[in-house]
């Protein structure tokens, strides 16, 4: 199964115009049908990642929302997503998935909320040298597919501390991610070929995964932090 059925859709459509309980249980069958649609095409980019990396886990998000915190009390997601985890302590990175109508489709990489000790690491090996980053992101390529730069999410406002406001790369080193995203038609997301343009977008991203590993598994002096 290469692409995404219509249907998943038309229903995704359908559940964010009856956004309650009674409707999902009334509707149960055909969101399980959806469901394994789905997870049919997961398991299909699962197997094409294997060919080029490896995957440890697959995760399929759950469409019911946490609402405890929330303003928004709707019960349900109204798009489908899924994450696939790299295996090994050497492999750092993950693949992210987004499924949803309106030409909102997107793929992702990269580091979601790092723990602290790792988004320090990587802050000062930008404060170091970004130049390797810089290039990796402005590889044409890789450029074309995501835009050259990391995707804009929450960011310190001037400088973490100890850090210098003035470094020449503070745009780099005042981010909390780092990850970028490429986004989708309904038209591409239904086409054929659609399973190939995500793990083609996602082959891209191995350069980047690759850098960022080997700074996550080393200290300032290039030694190996893995036993």
């Amino acid at each position: 199964m290469n692409s995404i059925p219509k249907s998943s859709f038309d229903f995704l459509k359908k559940l964010a115009k009856n956004n309650h309980r009674d409707w999902m249980t009334e509707h149960k069958k055909e969101y399980q049908s959806s469901e394994q649609a789905l997870k049919a095409f997961y398991a299909a980019i699962v197997d094409g990642l294997n060919e080029t990396d490896e995957i440890e886990k697959l995760k399929v998000f759950r469409i019911n929302r946490d609402i405890r915190f929330s303003k928004d009390k709707t019960p349900y997601n109204v798009h489908r997503s899924a994450s696939f985890s790299r295996a090994g302590a050497h492999r750092r990175g993950g693949y992210y998935l987004r499924l949803e109508p309106g030409n909102k489709s997107v793929v992702a990489g990269g580091f979601f909320n790092p723990e602290h000790k790792d988004l320090k690491r990587i802050r000062t090996e930008f404060q170091m040298d970004a130049s390797e980053i810089r290039d990796i992101l402005s590889e044409p390529a890789f450029a074309k597919a995501y835009g050259g730069k990391f995707t804009p999410r929450d960011s310190v406002k001037t400088a973490p501390k100890g850090f210098d406001k003035e470094d020449p790369n503070i745009d780099l080193i005042r981010l909390k991610n780092f990850f970028v995203t490429h986004s989708f038609t309904d038209e591409e997301v239904f086409a054929p070929d659609f399973s190939q343009k995500v793990l083609k977008h996602y082959k891209l991203l191995r350069p980047f995964f690759d850098y960022m590993s080997d700074v996550l598994t080393t200290d300032l002096n290039g030694e190996s932090l893995i036993d």
